[in-house]
């Protein structure tokens, strides 16, 4: 039978290895094409494919089958849920791979993108740059419609002329700049903070005026330290929760 295939993973030995492999997981299974098979490897291949021991690869399936993404059956093997719940609580630990989960598994209408002048707040990040490309986009939940968040992301030019904007249709900025376009991100800098809608906000996200939202601002960094992507997320505040943990 075949059996779904995820993405690979570069570990980052300074952070738990089964939450890098659950996150990674996460996103691919988030990710995946309508067609894609539901059928999960067996535990010694997805150890094998992560690189990891088989009781870390349990930890993190664990963790995903207690978000209800999988369910596991004895002698079955491991599947992923049709109908997994898209909203669930993301949870924040430093690594790039919880970033691309964070945004993954929604329906993407691409609004608008092109050339936009810096924002002065964000000038910081863009030295000597008057323009950079933004992407505008509409997440909606797969199976309501319900729209969830409203994306603006203000790119590089330099690499935004090398997206294919059909890529960010089905995966997030993150994602496409780091599988697609090549980018060797180092870190990416998150802020959350809570705010109340404004007009276009609310016309977008369908709730009412001035109704509490979460706030996202997340800012990309390449290898040489460069600022290549930032993003501003707004999120309904009915249907996300944001954890972080921070390892001493």
């Amino acid at each position: 039978m075949t059996t779904f295939a995820p993405d690979s993973l570069a570990l980052n030995r300074k952070l738990p290895l089964w939450y890098q492999v659950s996150q990674s997981l996460r996103a691919s299974i988030l990710g995946r094409s309508p067609e894609a098979p539901l059928r999960l490897p067996t535990e010694d291949a997805l150890a094998a494919h992560y690189g990891v021991s088989v009781l870390t690869m349990r930890q993190a399936l664990k963790e995903l089958e207690a978000e209800g993404l999988i369910s596991r059956h004895r002698r079955r093997g491991t599947f992923i849920e049709p109908s997994a719940q898209r909203g669930a609580p993301v949870r924040l630990l430093g690594s790039v791979d919880a970033i691309v989960a964070q945004q993954s598994g929604m329906t993407t209408e691409l609004l608008e993108h092109g050339p936009t002048t810096v924002p002065p707040e964000l000038s910081e990040y863009f030295p000597g740059l008057a323009e950079v490309t933004g992407f505008r986009r509409l997440r909606s939940d797969e199976e309501t419609g319900e729209p969830t968040n409203h994306a603006h992301n203000y790119v590089h030019p330099d690499l935004a002329a090398l997206i294919d904007p059909a890529d960010l249709l089905r995966s997030p900025m993150t994602k496409v700049l780091r599988d697609a376009v090549g980018v060797r991100i180092s870190r990416i800098t998150d802020t959350v903070e809570a705010r109340l809608a404004d007009p276009d906000t609310a016309r977008l996200l369908q709730v009412p005026l001035l109704s509490p939202i979460l706030h996202y601002t997340g800012i990309t960094y390449d290898e040489d330290g460069r600022a290549v992507d930032v993003a501003r997320i707004h999120y309904r505040g009915d249907r996300f929760s944001f954890t972080v943990t921070l390892e001493a």
